[in-house]
């Protein structure tokens, strides 16, 4: 016990020192905490190397809070709005509150989360979880990995957005990041011969009920290709192989794509074919009765051959309210073999022509925006035979959402992406002052 103290007490002076010494601007490469040395086996290698990531992106972002986001007026408006209907699991508590005021969010980072470390530490070591009995660790090794290098959902969801964030203010936004504009991205695609998800050019649409009179019940939309802020397009179904994995009423079910773009790293160069790499892939399986696959169970595939594997969801980080301390899930596992509304088994299936899809978002990554890091493509598989397959939306601060990617492809390529970028403030921050 003593033993475990002493290398818990040595993690957490490990966190401070190395969260200040990003915090005062220092570089990432080379860093003083969390050096390699010739006898670190090649996972503790990655470990030191996804922690200095860690804690350089999160003092990256008291860097970012006042500066502009490229989708909002500044960094802090971007977390304060995805950050409200966010609560670590069991506290029921809107993030959104700790990080509307810099102080206060710093004081969260230095005081809460080394808390929160801790006590989700003690909770998976001891608790009698199925998390508990799948991932045995001791109570020290855990509370490094929540406190370092952590490795959930939300925290890779945090440091792609981070990345996202410096990138696109330090390069002073590249194109590439307009495609999160829906129009923008189904126009450009159209053009591009992406196969976007099909809009209508009519100018404007009349939808009028069927009873209303006196001229109530009726509404005009202009349609975004006349300049009006509306997309019209036709309902897309899902494919007969995607509709036999999901009860009857389901919604359309999209796979998320991750693709990363090494061509974003240096934007002077050409971007190539071999740039553009398939992280990960879930498949988004919509529940009975939701209008959209954002209520749906979340089944991790297999890129390499298309397999579906096990299934989860990260819907206890989205429950809200006092109660929720008493009746949420702290945790959540890939134990989902078959949708539960029906009974139908998913897990062993196996996506047609994988590799026709993963080509599809590289090529797609490669034409609309190689300037940018990371991509998340909504891919659908439809039951339309003149577009089987087609790409709905982009999103450039995007979500794992649970699902699995080679870490060390993934962190290799963040750890160049950051150094890239600190050298590029550097050099302002100089020109700035001369």
């Amino acid at each position: 016990m003593v033993s475990c103290m002493m290398k818990m007490l040595k993690d957490t002076a490990s966190f401070y020192g190395c969260f200040f010494y990003f915090l005062r601007g220092n570089p990432p490469n080379p860093c003083p905490y969390f050096r390699v040395l010739p006898s670190d086996s090649a996972s503790e290698v990655l470990f030191k190397k996804h922690a200095r990531i860690h804690l350089y992106n999160l003092a990256a972002a008291f860097f970012l809070y006042s500066h502009p986001h490229y989708r909002k007026g500044s960094y802090k408006e971007d977390i304060v709005d995805n950050f409200r209907n966010v609560a670590i699991p069991g506290t029921g508590i809107p993030l959104s509150i700790f990080v509307g005021n810099k102080i206060v969010a710093l004081w969260f980072v230095l005081v809460v989360y080394p808390v929160i470390s801790l006590v989700a530490a003690v909770h998976l070591t001891y608790g009698n979880t199925k998390a508990s009995l799948e991932r045995k660790v001791s109570l020290s090794e855990e509370y490094c990995i929540r406190l370092l290098a952590p490795d959930d959902w939300f925290s890779y969801w945090r440091l792609n957005c981070r990345v996202a964030g410096l990138h696109a203010l330090l390069n002073d936004v590249p194109s590439g990041y307009d495609m999160e504009n829906k129009w923008t991205f189904l126009k450009e695609g159209f053009e591009r011969g992406v196969p976007v998800s099909p809009f209508l050019s009519t100018p404007g649409l009349v939808v009028k009920h069927r009873n209303e009179e006196g001229g109530m019940g009726i509404f005009f939309y202009k349609n975004a290709t006349a300049g009006g802020d509306w997309i019209l397009q036709e309902r897309i179904e899902n494919s007969d192989w995607v509709s036999g994995l999901l009860p009857p009423n389901a919604p359309l079910s999209t796979f998320r794509v991750i693709t990363q773009s090494r061509a974003s790293l240096d934007l002077k160069t050409t971007a190539q074919a071999g740039d553009v790499t398939a992280l990960s892939c879930v498949f988004r399986a919509g529940r009975a009765g939701a209008a959209t696959d954002h209520d749906s169970i979340l089944f991790d595939v297999d890129v390499g051959s298309g397999e579906i594997k096990g299934g989860t969801t990260n819907a206890h980080w989205y429950r809200l309210g006092l109660m929720e301390v008493l009746r949420c899930p702290w945790r959540s596992t890939h134990d989902y073999t078959h949708h539960p509304d029906g009974n139908i088994p998913v897990t062993g299936k196996v996506i047609p022509d994988m590799k026709a899809m993963l080509k599809l978002v590289e090529d797609s990554h490669l034409k609309l925006c190689p300037d940018v890091p990371f991509v998340g493509w909504d891919v659908v598989l439809s039951k339309d035979h003149k577009l089987p397959v087609c790409l709905l939306e982009v999103n450039l601060s995007c979500n794992f959402f649970r699902g699995s990617f080679d870490k060390k492809v993934y962190l290799d390529f963040i750890d160049d992406a950051i150094t890239k970028l600190h050298h590029i403030r550097l050099t302002k921050d100089t020109k700035k002052h001369h």
